[in-house]
This record gives structure tokens, C-alpha cells and sequence, in this order.
């Protein structure tokens, strides 16, 4: 029997075909899917016969080699974990949906939340050998299908076992199409690479296992503890409150400034009323240099929603920057403060360099506080 083919082009249509991939799941059924990177063959892990169908497309018989989980909102990933790593927290909320599968430690699988929805016999679809591989794609279809579907899936790569993974439903219907029961075709993906794959150890250490659309430079800074500090123009406090950041967590890790990103952290200073480009005030450039730091080199950076999204604490300079910061991304609720909580640091600019630096002063202030808090 023909599979069902399906071509949704229209936002009415994506919806349509993702509860009609959502039902395909739930009811057994194997479905050629979409992601951003190559289309998945997925099957609900719940359904032993689906199971076994999806092993025999695969290659992969029971016991052996298991799929990746595949998740329609990031905030699952904790159903399938005892405890999720710091770091993996981090590259979770950073990268997810998108092209990254994640690998994470699992100390005893029959007791994550999951477990009380799977059978014991059937975990071992999931887990393999304290671990379990997690993605969440980044597809207007699959990913509202499988945040709806109510049953954890598992997916791998549309093609026969040796064979390259697909990025155009024609090639995975020429692979697998006498062996589905639903294929969704929503065009060429958007990447021409797989998704990369990391391994977060249990000691908080990551290994990458395959790169993919991501590389290792991205890995590392998805990783690192991001810090972002923000004022109106990014050419005064900003950029003086990074320069100090970085001096501070430099000494108490022992390292140089240059190396912090391979320590595990990212200092980076935006404006919410600049365009960018913008080098650092004169006075600015004078009173970090006093304190030791060089922002000779720094040019000034907009905020953006995506600086916002990636950050994993933000300190403004005053509440309006913090309001600011709340109207692009209300969810940043929790990560956003003033630097100094007792009171706004004030913009010296067209000051003396006595001023600029009572105001270093009050930002190394703060800071110190601050980087306390994070080592």
C-alpha cells in the first residue's frame, strides 16, 4: 500500500499535516519527516510494533545501538534525565529548537519522569548505557507534531543503513518509500548538513561527537556561561563594566582575557540606542586604561533579541535599560538586573575623565559583588 504523501505550503496546511503526523505517531504509524537539517523516519517508542518496523528500516536490531528522542519544546528534556547538567542547561536554552542533538548522563533511567509513562522493557528504546540522546528540531511541521503527540518518539535519518542522510524528500522516498505510512514534504531542508551531535559528561565536561551544522567554536560558546552587560550607547559604561568583567574573571581563574571563552565564559556589553560600530569614548578609553583594561579595539554592538535569548545573565546599567531589555524578550524576566542593585549607574558621557572614573568606580564596585556570585 502507497503511503500517504502530504505537501502543506500554507501556514493552514502546516498545522493540518502536523496534527495529521501527530495521529500517524500516536496511532503506530512510521512517517518520513521533516527537520531543519535532513528529513527523520520517526515511530512512536510506546508502540512495540512501530519499534520494530523502525529496526528493521534502520538496521538496528533490539539491544543495539538506540535513537534519538526527538522533542517538540525544549523544556521536555528534563522528563528524560535524574538531573540535567548545568551545562547542559545552557546549550538547551540557547540552541533548542535547532540543529543539535544532545547525548546526556542518565543515572538510573526507571526513574526520570519519563519512566512512569513507558514500560521497563521498553526504556531501553531510549536509553543506552546511562545515556540518552535528545533533539528538538527547528520545523514549523515535525516540531508542532511532536509537541502534540503525547508519546515520546524516536527518529533517525531517512535513508538505508550506509547511505547519505536526506535533505530532499525525493531522496528519502526513493530510500524508504514502499516501508512508511505517511511522508510530509515541506521542500529542501534548510541546512545541507546533519545536526551536530555533543556528549555532555556527568562532570560537566562536553565532548563533540559529530560535527554537523554547528562547529566546535559554536559548541564552546553555547557552552560557556554567557554574561551580557548593556547601557544606552555601548560606548561608556558598557564597554568599561566588560572590560573590568573580563579582568576579574581572568584573575580568579587564572588565565588571560583571551583565554576566558576556553575557561567557560563569554563577557559581551550592546546598547539599546545604538546602530553599532561605534568605537568607545575617549574618556571611556582613559579611565579603563587607568584600571588596566584596553577598549581601543571595541566597537559598539545593537541589542538584539538573539543577544537577549543567549545570554545567561544580563546587568544594565539603569532600570529603564532593564525595561528595555523585557520589552524585546518578556521571558528574559529572570535573568535581567541592574549591575548595581541599589541604584542606576548614570551616563557620564560629555563628562571629565573624573567622572568616567567615580563611574568605574561605582561599576567595579557592583561588579566585584557580582563576580562572587558566579565562581
Amino acid at each position: 500500500m502507497k503511503p500517504e504523501f502530504i505537501q502543506p505550503r500554507t501556514g493552514k496546511q502546516q498545522l493540518e499535516a502536523a496534527e495529521k503526523t501527530a495521529q500517524a505517531l500516536r496511532d503506530g504509524k512510521i512517517v518520513i519527516l521533516p527537520t531543519e537539517t535532513v528529513y527523520g523516519v520517526a515511530a512512536r517508542v510506546t508502540h512495540p510494533g512501530a519499534m520494530e518496523r523502525l529496526r528493521q528500516i534502520k538496521g538496528r536490531p533490539a539491544g543495539t545501538k538506540p535513537f534519538s528522542v526527538h522533542i517538540g519544546a525544549k523544556q521536555d528534556a528534563a522528563k528524560y534525565v535524574n538531573r540535567m547538567p548545568p551545562i547542559a542547561e545552557r546549550i538547551i536554552r540557547k540552541a533548542w529548537p535547532g540543529p543539535l542533538a544532545l547525548v546526556l548522563p542518565v543515572e538510573d533511567p526507571a526513574r526520570t519522569p519519563i519512566a512512569e509513562n513507558v514500560t521497563p522493557n521498553l526504556l531501553e528504546e531510549m536509553f543506552f548505557e546511562g545515556t540518552i540522546g535528545l533533539r528538538c528540531p527547528d520545523d514549523p511541521v515535525t516540531t508542532r507534531a511532536l509537541a502534540d503527540v503525547g508519546h515520546p518518539v524516536v527518529a533517525a535519518s531517512a535513508n538505508r543503513p550506509g547511505n547519505a542522510p536526506p535533505c530532499a524528500v525525493e531522496l528519502a522516498m526513493a530510500e524508504l518509500q514502499d516501508q512508511v505510512d505517511l511522508i510530509i514534504d515541506t521542500g529542501a531542508t534548510r541546512y545541507t548538513k546533519p545536526s551536530t551531535i555533543v556528549k555532555i559528561n556527568a562532570d560537566g565536561t562536553w565532548q563533540l561527537l559529530r560535527t554537523g551544522v554547528l562547529d566546535e567554536r559554536a559548541i564552546r560558546r553555547l557552552a560557556s556561561t554567557s554574561v551580557l552587560l548593556i547601557c544606552s550607547g555601548n560606548t561608556c559604561r558598557s564597554p568599561m563594566a566588560e572590560g573590568l568583567l573580563k579582568q576579574m574573571l581572568a584573575a580568579k581563574l587564572m588565565v588571560s582575557p583571551e583565554q576566558l571563552a576556553d575557561a567557560g565564559y563569554e563577557v559581551l556589553s550592546a546598547g539599546v540606542g545604538t546602530m553599532g560600530g561605534a568605537p568607545a569614548s575617549t574618556n571611556a578609553i582613559e579611565a579603563a586604561r587607568l584600571s588596566g583594561a584596553d577598549l581601543t579595539g571595541h566597537r559598539s554592538r545593537q541589542l538584539t533579541g538573539d543577544l537577549i535569548r543567549q545570554a545567561d545573565t544580563i546587568w544594565t546599567m539603569c532600570q529603564h535599560h532593564s525595561s528595555a531589555v523585557l520589552r524585546m524578550v518578556p521571558e528574559a524576566k529572570n535573568k535581567v538586573e541592574r549591575l548595581d542593585p541599589n541604584r542606576d549607574i548614570l551616563d557620564p558621557a560629555g563628562s571629565n575623565i573624573y567622572e568616567y572614573t567615580q563611574c568605574l568606580e561605582q561599576i567595579r564596585t557592583a561588579l566585584e559583588a557580582r563576580s562572587r556570585e558566579m565562581i
